[in-house]
């Protein structure tokens, strides 16, 4: 660490950052200094030293993240060595840079040691005494770990180079940020810094890379100890025949284990003071408590994280690595936002189930501190958990606040798959549900206004036969149909499992859109609607029994539903407007969607727009063929307000 600025010198708020390094004091550190990647065994950091980058410059910074550590935004913009600092080219007074030692399952399958291959632990530093208006849960610790993510290599980085570009790290910028304010459990972001270095970057791994900017983000969390973090200590795995680098060494998980319940979950510390057994298995149950409750959240507002592997998971119940997530457009249960996922592994519908399974390795990673079966008994309460989180959510999206009545889940899934049968936005419809008046106080040409209100959220007929198309490879496809001919004993074998499946049903459902006209679909989806409708209202009209003040329930009913179901969140397109403009050299179009992410459910008046487009809708950027991308537009990409459904472009975008 750099601790002294010489006599006499005037200290910037960012080198008077109060730092207490805990996690480096009482958790083992990697004796080498060496450079380069190698296993590190018998520890849980290794000291690294960032490196810089050329002519770093803020893309933006978050005014609320920065004050969880007594940070005054403007003050950091202005300081000339701000983007030094938080680039990782100018090393904080105070700071000791380190990387953190873990594993993981990838996949699935147990990859072995990983470890931060491009984040970079600064320190801890003390939280202000006053809290940062708007803060909805202090650091257990009364400190706040922060990173930079991007500066460089570590001895976890194995044939990386430790980089990351302007693309993903606005991406994670935004996103962080833009969970904390929808009211979801997640790691902050104070800053984004780019700059002229250079990296080349295979997106699509298609064999042609080109060159980005080298980015670097600044991470804020309690901890970033993860689940994978248990898995250092892992015996040779059945089926990849890797290992943890501390296998054998439950000293260091004792050690670490002591410290995260201490530290972060200091109140089951205080209660179980006699007894380790009951003291782990109460840690193990808020762990997976927590992390139901988060991934609840997770799918009441449509988040896909999109690499749910243990290594993405954290200890705390947060939302941590936001790589290729996405939040879903149009509602599908099979929604996949990593294009590398081929499988669907971590599809939304699959979430809650992955979640689950990672507490299940997260558990045999604690093992023999935690007896195999007091985590069995803890991971039945799982699903209880999530789908109690789940349906309470659900209930204040529909405005159902004073009953709960057994009905409620049919509701909900009946709502769910007429949104499935008719492509509807799923963001937008909650959103629109608001409008639906209580049936003691609608009207009949009402009911046909709420209901055409909710009928445009829905897809075309060309949105509809595009997103059923085939995703398998055409050859492969050919070979299967021929199959159900030649051979139906092999053919059957085959169709049952979850991807074939999948790729038939969709042949299925686009067979049957090709032959429907955009009259008849309209008239389906009224029909769908209109049915789904009758039963809300109805259901509504239970909420009014023995209510003297109908209007006063129903204002209450709406502002709930308004300040739960949010009218901008990060889709991906509004993302790669913003990620376009910044490797143009604009900047302005990154910070107002932070702008309007920070008020998710507010209107915003003069920013519902772009900034590059007039109030005319005519915008000064025409099409664009970046990366990602499609190819072709019939208009100007960017002349949609931020709270509309996606434009054809969207679906085209792929991130991985």
């Amino acid at each position: 660490g750099m601790d002294s600025m010489g006599p006499g010198v005037t200290r910037s708020a960012l080198e008077s950052l109060p730092f207490d390094n805990q996690a480096l004091q009482r958790l083992p550190l990697d004796s080498s200094e060496e450079p380069g990647q190698r296993t590190v065994r018998g520890a849980c950091f290794s000291r690294v030293r960032p490196q810089p980058v050329a002519n770093p410059r803020f893309v933006a910074v978050s005014a609320p993240a920065l004050a969880l550590l007594g940070l005054d935004a403007e003050m950091v913009m202005r300081d000339p060595r701000g983007p030094e600092y938080l680039s990782g080219s100018r090393i904080l007074p105070g700071s000791e840079p380190a990387a953190h030692c873990y594993c993981g399952h990838q996949f699935g399958h147990f990859a072995g040691q990983l470890g931060d291959g491009a984040a970079c632990y600064l320190g801890e530093v003390r939280a202000p005494a006053l809290r940062p208006p708007g803060e909805l849960d202090p650091s257990p610790c009364g400190r706040w770990e922060i990173q930079l993510k991007g500066a460089g290599l570590t001895p976890y980085s194995r044939q990386a180079d430790g980089r990351k570009v302007l693309r993903s790290s606005i991406r994670e910028f935004l996103c962080s940020e833009a969970m904390f304010h929808l009211g979801i459990p997640t790691t902050r972001a104070g800053s984004c810094v780019t700059s002229d270095s250079r990296v080349l970057r295979d997106v699509f791994y298609s064999g042609e890379p080109r060159s980005e900017r080298s980015t670097v983000v600044l991470r804020i969390a309690p901890s970033f100890i993860r689940f994978g973090s248990f898995e250092i200590f892992k015996p040779e795995d059945e089926l990849t025949g890797r290992q943890g680098p501390s296998v054998g060494r439950n000293d260091i998980r004792i050690q670490l284990l002591d410290y995260v319940i201490d530290t972060f979950y200091p109140e089951i510390q205080r209660a179980y003071t006699q007894d380790r057994v009951e003291r782990n298995t109460a840690f193990f149950r808020e762990v997976t408590l927590r992390t139901a409750r988060l991934v609840a959240q997770w799918q009441c507002v449509g988040f896909c994280h999109g690499v749910l592997n243990t290594d993405n998971m954290s200890i705390l119940g947060l939302t941590v690595d936001y790589g290729p997530f996405g939040f879903m457009d149009r509602f599908d249960p099979d929604f996949v936002c990593n294009a590398s996922d081929s499988g669907g592994r971590y599809s939304y519908s699959a979430q809650p189930e992955v979640c689950r399974w990672n507490l299940g390795k997260l558990a045999e990673a604690l093992d023999p501190e935690l007896p195999p079966e007091r985590a069995q008994a803890v991971l039945e309460e799982f699903e209880a958990e999530f789908n109690s989180h789940y349906l309470s959510i659900m209930r204040r999206k529909l405005g159902l606040l004073r009953k709960e009545l057994p009905e409620d889940k049919q509701l909900i899934t009946l709502l769910l798959k007429t949104m499935h049968s008719t492509g509807a936005d799923f963001s937008n419809t909650f959103r629109a549900l608001s409008r639906v008046s209580n049936p003691s106080c609608a009207t009949e040409s009402g009911d046909s206004e709420e209901s055409e209100v909710v009928l445009q959220q829905c897809a075309s007929l060309e949105e509809l036969r595009a997103a059923h198309r085939s995703g398998m490879d055409p050859r492969e496809l050919s070979m299967i149909l021929t199959l159900a001919q030649s051979n139906p004993r092999l053919f059957q074998f085959l169709s049952s499992k979850k991807g074939v499946s999948k790729e038939l049903e969709r042949i299925e459902r686009l067979s049957e859109l090709q032959e429907v006209t955009e009259v008849e679909l309209r008239e389906r989806h009224c029909t769908l609607w209109t049915e789904w409708l009758h039963k809300y209202r109805a259901r509504l009209a239970r909420e009014a029994e023995g209510v003297s003040d109908i209007e006063d329930l129903e204002a209450e009913r709406v502002k709930v539903m308004d300040s739960t179901n949010p009218r901008f969140i990060l889709r991906n397109y509004i993302a790669q407007n913003a990620i376009e403009a910044a490797e143009s050299g604009d900047f302005s179009e990154v910070n107002r969607v932070l702008k309007v992410l920070e008020s998710p459910y507010n209107e915003h008046a003069g920013l519902h727009l772009p900034g590059f487009v007039h109030q005319d809708g005519s915008s000064d950027r025409g099409t664009s063929e970046e990366e990602g991308s499609a190819d072709s537009a019939s208009a100007p990409r960017s002349c949609l307000p931020y709270d509309s459904k996606p434009p054809a472009w969207a679906s085209e975008l792929a991130v991985t």
